[in-house]
């Protein structure tokens, strides 16, 4: 059986290294190839675009994959519509792995926001120094807030148009909590940015924001394709392809 993992995410990986070695199983990974010297799973790797629905379609036939499983991250949400859409063309169960979005607690001062560009209009009455935390693409949307200072993190440099007033960050997570604590007391910063991306490897920003007293501004995550089954994490999704009737039907390893 041929498994075909979009993805680049932590489960995505998760996912690959729970299937790798399976008797019976062959697992290709695919990366969208918008970070420079990716973090690579186990298993058969592919970079790049598919092409659209079309090409995606095309790939799925061409490869003989039996179950198409979308982990992308939760902002990626174009891959998620094109993958239902092939899926459905060629007759390949789809599942999806979404990991659950963050919720604010006692303490937090959120601010929501559905869009980058809505984002930015918030920061003006919320602080001077912003810790940016939604990746070098969408930059764009806080180029015109000259008056404020923006730490900008992310996997790879950034490029024009971003914000004149800007000190770059090259980091990859999972980040600590003491790491978070320190950053935002040596910058000074009061207001952070984050888009609701979810899990752990991230979110002790977020403790670090509440405990200073410092406002978040959360984006919200676009919307996925609806009648889609979806789970929680890797462990699930591998359990969901070794109950699937033609996985039952492979025989073990002698």
């Amino acid at each position: 059986m041929h498994v075909l993992i979009l993805g680049g995410t932590t489960e995505a990986r998760r996912l690959a290294e729970l299937l790798h070695d399976t008797p019976g199983l062959t697992v290709t990974s695919s990366l969208a190839g918008r970070v420079a010297g990716p973090r690579l799973p186990p298993g058969e790797v592919r970079i790049g675009g598919f092409g659209g629905v079309e090409g995606l379609t095309a790939w799925l036939a061409e490869h003989a994959v039996n179950v198409l499983i979308d982990a992308t991250h939760p902002f990626a949400g174009t891959i998620s519509f094109h993958a239902a859409r092939a899926a459905a063309t060629a007759h390949v169960p789809l599942l999806a792995v979404r990991r659950p979005g963050w919720v604010p607690v006692a303490g937090d001062d959120w601010h929501e926001a559905g869009s980058l560009e809505e984002a930015a209009e918030l920061l003006p009455a919320l602080g001077r120094r912003v810790f940016l935390t939604t990746g070098r693409m969408g930059l764009a949307a806080f180029a015109g807030l000259d008056a404020l200072w923006f730490l900008v993190r992310s996997v790879d440099a950034p490029e024009a148009p971003h914000p004149a007033r800007m000190e770059v960050l090259l980091d990859r997570g999972p980040f600590t909590l003491d790491g978070e604590r320190e950053l935002l007391h040596r910058h000074r910063i009061d207001v952070l940015v984050t888009k609701d991306s979810g899990g752990a490897a991230t979110a002790p920003k977020l403790t670090a924001a509440r405990e200073a007293g410092v406002p978040v501004v959360v984006v919200r995550r676009p919307p996925v394709p609806e009648h889609v089954p979806a789970v929680a994490g890797p462990e699930e999704a591998a359990r969901w392809i070794g109950e699937l009737p033609h996985r039952r039907a492979v025989p073990a390893a002698d």
